[in-house]
């Protein structure tokens, strides 16, 4: 198969464009949010709980903090990125092109991925203001934040092809995702939850993305590592099958 490489440099080059032009919003909100998280959390909380698997806790919340930032950026990058070619018409620009459907979804995703990851090595290094951050695998690290950005950028593509309107848009990074973060032992160790609290957090698929995340940088996981794996790969093939459908029959997009 053919790429149609120009085609595809030029939306990637037009989103990467737009986050330009609003970098300092996009840099800078996320930034202060985890600040904020470092102060409440690091100073209060962890006046209380020292260490966590004798990891200091402020250090031990850097992964789910990194984490939050990857899949709420991720999801909002792409999914407006696709979404406001449908709000304002020149989607029909882009089908109209000579350009493929695995093309528009490639040039999209990376593009939100591109972002998700400046604005995650961003919030990397303001940690390291805050607390002393360890990393015993950084090519596994490296991996992980490339897949989960990938992946949910491409799931972020998904959320905008099928919403109608701003509000519908933003229901599962605001009132799904967010709260999926902090219940799947972002700011916790799942040892200090009740035995019945931790049974119901095994089905929260958030927590096995961040003890792989966890593991890369501390060596410790309540779960084997091949299982964030394993469950982040499942997760891409089932979003590339579904926007590939959903483009084809031109969902919410030819009417």
């Amino acid at each position: 198969m053919k790429i149609n490489f120009y085609g595809l440099k030029a939306i990637y080059l037009h989103e990467m464009d737009r986050f330009r032009r609003t970098l300092g919003q996009s840099l800078l909100s996320p930034v202060i949010s985890t600040s904020l998280y470092f102060i409440v959390f690091g100073s209060v909380i962890g006046g209380y709980v020292q260490n966590i698997d004798g990891i200091s806790y402020g250090s031990y919340i850097v992964p789910g903090l990194l984490m939050l930032t990857l899949l709420t950026q991720s999801i909002s990058n792409t999914s407006f990125g696709i979404f406001f070619p449908k709000f304002n018409g020149t989607i029909y620009e882009i089908l109209a092109a000579p350009i493929s459907t695995f093309e528009i979804v490639l040039a999209f995703v990376s593009a939100g991925a591109t972002k998700t990851l400046i604005v995650g090595f961003v919030i990397f290094c303001t940690s390291l203001f805050f607390v002393d951050v360890e990393v015993q695998f950084p090519f596994l690290m490296i991996f992980l934040l490339i897949l989960v950005s990938f992946t949910f950028a491409l799931f972020g593509f998904l959320i905008g092809l099928i919403s109608k309107d701003f509000e519908q848009m933003s229901i599962v990074p605001s009132l799904v995702i967010t709260p999926m973060v902090f219940l799947g032992g972002s700011l916790y160790s799942l040892d200090m939850l009740p035995e019945f609290w931790q049974v119901i957090t095994y089905f929260n698929p958030v927590v096995y993305l961040i003890n792989g995340l966890r593991y890369s940088f501390y060596g410790i996981s309540d779960f084997n590592v091949l299982i964030s794996v394993g469950l982040m790969i499942l997760f891409f093939i089932i979003c590339v099958f579904a926007v590939s459908v959903l483009l084809k029959r031109g969902y919410n997009i030819k009417s």
